[in-house]
């Protein structure tokens, strides 16, 4: 079950889906406040016949067209009186700019904004024949309004422009996106948009085609071309399956009239300018239950992809909205919500229309679809605040055609008709009223001497009064002519003037067009940078999240390793405690045995002395001096170090055998300090082509590869020991050398016999007595304890702090 603000049954009418949903986003189109709708469903639940309807009743769109023009229609401001620029913006021009470009407009060879006054296509004229004339209630008199669409579309997230006149040269063949001749005679495809954000922050689309309308049938007209246009295709769940988001843009522009109720308020900053945005998505589909393949797959991977875009945008706005928090909302992951990041922030009322098909294989897709509609009405969305008054008197235009009539009237019962005839009373006549009358010129009487002079008279005085108007028609027409004569210099003047400013706007004019052309070359070559940067920014952040996951991954097992080694730590010290403890307890309990034992050696040891003492006195003769006990005369000899027997004086002479290198064939820096002492081994290093130092220097590094180091030490035999460091040579970053070490030869003197020793060189023994000296010198040893020094850097053939025991 899902909760929604209103539903509609299946035998719902247009009209009255059109007044609880869109009646009221035209009330606020003409009150200057922006407008959404949306109709959102699964392919072929009936979104685009909901939006633009069939013959004989009209949808959505149809009606707002006409409930706008039902609303503004005598209050409406001729064409090009209000100017769109390319920045969604408008300005407003005076009466006489206006028809100087309509003027132009109509010379030049291009189609013409289709007229109100022709026929109307018969493939849509049932669609926009709506009888009901709703209007809005309160328009503002005092205003002049101008309406002005186009209509785009946004396939495989590209912006393409519906209403844009692709160039067909009937000579040229066309090409395709693969560039080979397409052999149908199609319009070239019309060449992606670009968003653009204007001075107030809001989103347009740049170069987009805006057509100035003046009536239902004109505007509808203008949509019904582009929506020929628009991509359509067969799909398994839909004949005419619509595979882009079609968005039909109504721009209302009004100002306030001055303060006469003439002309419009030359005021920018008092322009109003409000859109209302209806917006046809297509529909959501699975591609295994469409069978889509090839370019249908794509498409259909870019219109889910679009549609879960707007899905994520709203539960992040959502998200903001109940917990408090501050996530960036992904408006730029797709066109569709990009182009409308300005509703979502708060720009306007947005509303959504959910279709649904009853059929149950789009079950599942329908649950989808209602569920992320009910999510949608948690979102708040904040309007913006109404806009100030001009201050001017309302009313204006009301009084103004009042005294328009007023004025017409008072002219006509001034000059008004009379007896049914107008009497127009020349210039001449006039002239002629202001003459003296003339006297009667009846002669009645021969002899009558009056009447002739009286008529002489008057005439002489007709003549004198004509001379005097010739003479001042005279002059007047030569003040006249004069006066004509300097206005005619003067008007020269002017447009010679004029004619030189023109030429110098026309030259800035120019250089200013350079300068734009110049300017949006560079704006498309930044927008293509910005393009590519963006999409390495994301390349990069794709992989600075993958890199983050790694370190995160071997951080953890580091610190699983860092567990194990403590464990490991702690069991060795256990154990290394409890080998300790066990081993103080077998000492402790050996140490009396240990005892007993050297106490019963050394008093045996003092019997047998004892007893030889006594042998040598009986045995020897009492002439002879008795002989020293043997450990008595090893006290008194000096302790010599052992040392290695010297070699035979009467051998031949060996041939010393020279070990070939193992990297021979290289360069060699042979480095022996002057320490060096030659040895006397058979084996020695012999390394060709070696550049022979007593100290590393860098020169020698810089023309060699390989390093050799000769090092000698004292060995624990007291023999000197011979070691060969070897190493590669390799060039540093700063420019000097560096080596490393790879492997150490060793050269070692050792005696055949093997390495047992005797600590005192042997005295010939007389041969009666070997067996005797035998064992005393072995007793004599044992009884030697020898003692090194802690931290001794010689071997054990140095002995130190000999004591007897």
């Amino acid at each position: 079950q899902y909760s929604f603000k209103e539903v509609f049954g299946t035998l719902v009418a247009q009209r009255k889906l059109f007044d609880v949903v869109a009646k009221p986003l035209v009330e606020d189109l003409i009150r200057g406040k922006n407008g959404l709708l949306f109709t959102y469903g699964v392919t072929g639940s009936g979104k685009t016949h909901t939006m633009t309807g069939s013959p004989g009743d009209g949808g959505l769109l149809p009606r707002c067209l006409d409930m706008i023009f039902n609303s503004i229609g005598p209050f409406q401001a001729k064409r090009f009186v209000f100017k769109l620029d390319d920045k969604n913006g408008v300005d407003v021009q005076c009466e006489v700019d206006a028809l100087l470009e309509r003027q132009k407009r109509d010379a030049m060879p291009v189609p013409k904004t289709p007229s109100g006054k022709r026929q109307i296509d018969p493939e849509f004229a049932d669609m926009i024949n709506v009888q009901d004339h709703c209007k809005v209630e309160e328009v503002d008199e005092d205003n002049v309004y101008s309406v002005f669409v186009s209509y785009i579309e946004i396939y495989n997230n590209y912006i393409y422009d519906l209403l844009e006149e692709a160039p067909f040269e009937p000579v040229k063949p066309k090409w395709n996106s693969c560039n080979t001749p397409v052999r149908n005679g199609d319009f070239i495809p019309p060449q992606s948009k670009i968003l653009r954000e204007d001075q107030n922050h809001n989103m347009y689309v740049t170069g987009c085609t805006e057509v100035e309308v003046k009536s239902t049938e004109e505007a509808f007209e203008v949509f019904w071309r582009g929506q020929k246009k628009r991509r359509i295709a067969n799909t398994q769940l839909n004949r005419e399956s619509s595979r882009s988001h079609s968005v039909f843009i109504i721009k209302l522009a009004q100002a306030p009239l001055d303060a006469d109720g003439d002309n419009v308020l030359q005021e920018k900053e008092q322009i109003t300018l409000s859109q209302l945005s209806l917006v046809d998505l297509a529909g959501s589909e699975r591609t295994n239950r469409t069978k889509a393949e090839g370019n249908r797959l794509r498409e259909a991977g870019n219109i889910n992809q679009s549609l879960m875009t707007l899905r994520t945008c709203i539960e992040v706005l959502r998200e903001n909205q109940m917990y408090g928090t501050n996530k960036m909302v992904p408006y730029r992951d797709s066109k569709l919500t990009h182009l409308f990041k300005n509703y979502f922030d708060g720009e306007g009322k947005v509303r959504m229309i959910v279709c649904v098909n009853p059929k149950a294989e789009d079950y599942e897709e329908s649950l989808q679809v209602m569920r992320f509609a009910e999510m949608t009405q948690e979102v708040e969305v904040a309007r913006p605040v109404d806009r100030p008054l001009c201050g001017l008197t309302p009313g204006r235009r009301l009084r103004n055609q009042a005294f328009r009539e007023e004025l017409s009237r008072k002219l006509e019962m001034r000059g008004g008709p009379v007896n049914g005839e107008t009497e127009e009373q020349s210039v001449s006549e006039m002239f002629l009223q202001n003459f003296p009358p003339l006297p009667s010129c009846e002669l009645l009487d021969v002899n009558d001497d009056q009447t002739l002079p009286k008529l002489i008279e008057v005439l002489e005085k007709r003549h004198k009064l004509r001379q005097m108007l010739s003479e001042e028609f005279a002059k007047n027409v030569l003040a006249f002519k004069t006066m004509l004569q300097e206005f005619d210099s003067s008007v020269v003047s002017k447009e010679n003037y004029i004619q030189g400013k023109l030429s110098e706007k026309e030259k800035t004019i120019a250089g200013q067009k350079t300068e734009l052309e110049r300017l949006e070359k560079k704006i498309k070559t930044l927008e293509y940078k910005i393009e590519i940067l963006e999409k390495t920014a994301t390349i990069y952040e794709e992989d600075k999240r993958n890199l983050q996951q790694e370190l995160e991954s071997k951080s953890q097992k580091l610190q699983r390793q860092a567990s194990d080694k403590r464990r490991l730590e702690a069991r060795l010290q256990g154990m290394v405690a409890e080998t300790t403890m066990k081993w103080e307890k077998e000492c402790v309990s050996t140490l009396p045995y240990l005892l007993e034992t050297c106490n019963a050696a050394s008093k045996l040891w003092v019997k047998d002395e004892k007893l030889k003492q006594l042998k040598a006195i009986v045995t020897e003769p009492k002439n002879e001096k008795p002989e020293r006990p043997s450990w008595e005369r090893d006290r008194e000899k000096p302790v010599q170090r052992s040392v290695s027997p010297s070699p035979v004086p009467n051998a031949p002479p060996v041939r010393l055998r020279h070990r070939r290198s193992r990297s021979a064939g290289e360069r060699w820096v042979d480095h022996k300090p002057p320490s060096h002492l030659p040895t006397e081994t058979v084996m020695q290093p012999h390394v060709p082509h070696a550049i022979t130092v007593a100290a590393a220097s860098e020169k020698a590094l810089a023309k060699c590869d390989k390093y050799m180091l000769t090092h000698q030490e004292l060995a624990s035999d007291g023999e000197i020991e011979t070691k060969l460091i070897k190493g590669d040579v390799f060039k540093t970053r700063g420019g000097g050398q560096a080596v490393q070490f790879t492997e150490i030869e060793t050269l070692k003197q050792e005696s055949p016999t093997g390495r047992k020793r005797r600590s005192s060189p042997s005295y010939p023994d007389p041969p009666e007595d070997a067996a005797e000296s035998e064992w005393t010198d072995v007793e004599t040893r044992c009884s030697v304890a020898v003692e090194m020094k802690a931290g001794s850097a010689l071997g054990p053939g140095y002995q130190h702090h000999a004591q007897p025991k």
